[in-house]
Order: C-alpha cells, then structure tokens, then sequence
C-alpha cells in the first residue's frame, strides 16, 4: 500500500513496529482464552506498573466499548453524566452512551473543551428531586477533543469537587499519552493520584491496532467490571493479542516516544500555518492536534492534497492531527499547500 500520509486522523496510521513484532511475538503455542494466558498478566502487571497496585485493569479493542464499560460501572440508569459539549461520548459515539446506559448526557458549553467545577456546579442540578435525573458522573477527555490538555491540578480540583458531593469522576483517555508527554509526566499522574475512579486508556492512536483498557481504582472485588465487559461484548476470546499491544507500548516508554513525537509534528504544524498570512489557530496546541481556521475555498482545495477533516463548518474550523508515523516532510508539505492555497483563494 503507497500513499502520502494525512492529518485526518491518527486512526488513520498503520502499526507501530514494535507493536506488530509483539502480536507477532505472541502466535506461538495454545494458550488459555479470554485472558487467562501468560501474556495478558504481563500486560495487566505492566499497567500496575504505570498507575499503581490499586488499578484493576480490563483490556478491550474499542474506544468506545471501552468508554462504555467504564461508564457502566459508575452509574444507575436514573443517574446522568456531565461532560463537556463536545466529548467523544456525547459527539462521536453514535449515541452508545444513552443507548446501552439508559443513562443521560449532561452537556455543557466550555470555551476550550475543559470543564471546570464552576461549569460542573451549574449543570449539577436536581439532586435529590424524583423528577430529574441524578448527576452521578462527571467525565473529561485527555487530551481534549480540541486539542489542549488538564493540567493535574487541574483534575484534581474536579475530583475534590464530584467526591464531595458523592460523584464520581471518569476519564476519557483516548489520547492520555499526547498528554502525558505533553505535561512531561507519568501515565499514572491520572490515576487514583488525581483523584480519577476509572479511565479508559487508549492505545490505537497511539500505535497500536485495536487496543483499548478501562483502569478502574475501585476495589475489584466491590466491582463488576469483568461481567460488564463481556456483556458489552469487549471481551476479547483471543486477548493475548490485545495484551502483546500494550507489552510493546508500554515497555521502554514506547508509549512516551510515540507520544512525544507526534505532538512535536502537531507544534511544528502549528508554528508553520500561523506564519501563513490569513490563518489563525483556533485553539492552543497542547498535544498532537491542531485546530485552524481556514476559508471554504482553501479547505476544499486542500483537502484534494491531504485528506482532513472540517471541525467546525460555521466557523471554518478544520482539525489536523499527527500520529507517531508522522514526518517533517510530512508537515513541511501540509504547511506549503496551506501556504500555496491560500494566495490562491484566500
């Protein structure tokens, strides 16, 4: 397969070597299913040792299915979510959330895609009144879908804020690596140790091919987190596969390194195109993503030569990400055709 690399999405690479090496690593011999085999527990031993004794790990292949089991296990179907307007789970995951919860979606606006608990405490309403649904949850993506990242102190405050009101915090960490790098920490800094009860972690964007954990720092034997999973058919039969994934990850800080890269491409992305006359950046470039306001006319013609996706059509806001593969080139030629495109049409 040949073909330019694009900025559509870091879905859209392929594997990172050490990854496939690791799947290939683990086709050898019968080994039990669903789990029980020598490779998962190096995996789940591994994830204890990024976020601590008290994580209970659960491995599944979706973002979303991974969002959902999480959720799952903090709510009652009369219980509510508070998450920002755009969060994954309430724009991009077909409504999965509402269906298979029965639980409601409590949005709000926010001006860079970060709650906070002032935002949290005017939608928290209700508590205690049979009419309405009972906020339970609150739930932030990191890095956010715009691109900027909690700052731990940051989380921590909206962890003091849900836990003293008998919530519950949940984090979509579908990009927790870009933000770990970004902020120069540990994944474990968005633990227990910030106050968070359940996370999904992400490694799909981040080089692997289909693999996904919700880390709950709940008891796990007060949990029922290992029924939810297979009744959300995130269960994988052949788990071995999954769990050689995140060997590779998170071994030698390949997770780290990946990461970094890519948010290095985002901020060489981003320092180009702001020197292009007429474009602006919509929002902070915080990990590997970069929003940008272009007209019309030049996201069309663009987008003919790099593949993307538009952010925000009334605004002219378009979203460019960076993956692990990523290349100076790569962003050197985006930057030129933005450049080129705009003394055309802008």
């Amino acid at each position: 397969m040949t073909g330019a690399r694009t900025f559509a999405s870091d879905n859209w690479a392929g594997i990172h070597p050490s990854v496939l090496d690791a799947m290939v690593a683990a086709n050898g011999d019968h080994v039990p299913a669903y789990g029980a085999d020598p490779v998962t527990a190096r995996a789940i031993a591994l994830f204890k040792e990024h976020f601590g004794d008290d994580a209970d790990v659960y491995l599944a292949f979706n973002g979303t299915g991974a969002n959902v089991v999480g959720l799952e296990s903090m709510l009652r179907p009369f219980e509510a979510v508070i998450c920002a307007e755009g969060a994954h789970i309430n724009v991009d995951e077909c409504g999965a959330p509402e269906r298979f919860l029965g639980s409601k979606l409590i949005t709000v606006p926010t001006p860079d895609g970060k709650l906070t608990p002032a935002l949290v405490e005017a939608a928290a309403v209700g508590v205690g009144d049979e009419h309405h649904v009972q906020p339970r949850v609150v739930s932030i993506s990191q890095s956010t879908e715009v691109g900027t990242c909690y700052l731990i102190d940051e989380i921590d405050a909206l962890a003091s804020w849900a836990h003293a009101r008998g919530m519950l915090l949940h984090l979509d960490g579908a990009r927790l690596a870009n933000a770990a790098a970004s902020l120069g920490v540990g994944l474990g800094a968005f633990g227990s140790a910030a106050g968070v009860d359940v996370l999904s972690f992400g490694g799909t964007k981040n080089g692997a091919m289909a693999a996904e954990a919700v880390v709950s720092f709940f008891p796990a034997e007060e949990s029922s987190l290992r029924f939810i999973r297979k009744q959300s058919m995130q269960l994988a039969s052949k788990m071995r596969f999954v769990s050689a994934q995140f060997i590779a990850l998170l071994t030698d800080d390949v997770w780290r390194s990946n990461a970094a890269h890519a948010n290095s491409m985002a901020r060489r992305l981003a320092e180009g195109v702001s020197q292009v006359p007429g474009v602006t950046l919509a929002y902070p470039t915080e990990a590997n993503g970069v929003f940008a306001v272009l007209p019309p006319a030049v996201t069309a013609s663009v987008q003919e030569v790099y593949p993307f996706y538009v952010w925000d059509e009334s605004t002219g806001v378009v979203r460019w990400m960076a993956s692990f593969d990523t290349t100076e080139d790569d962003v050197d030629g985006l930057v030129s055709t933005v450049a080129e495109m705009m003394s055309l049409h802008g």
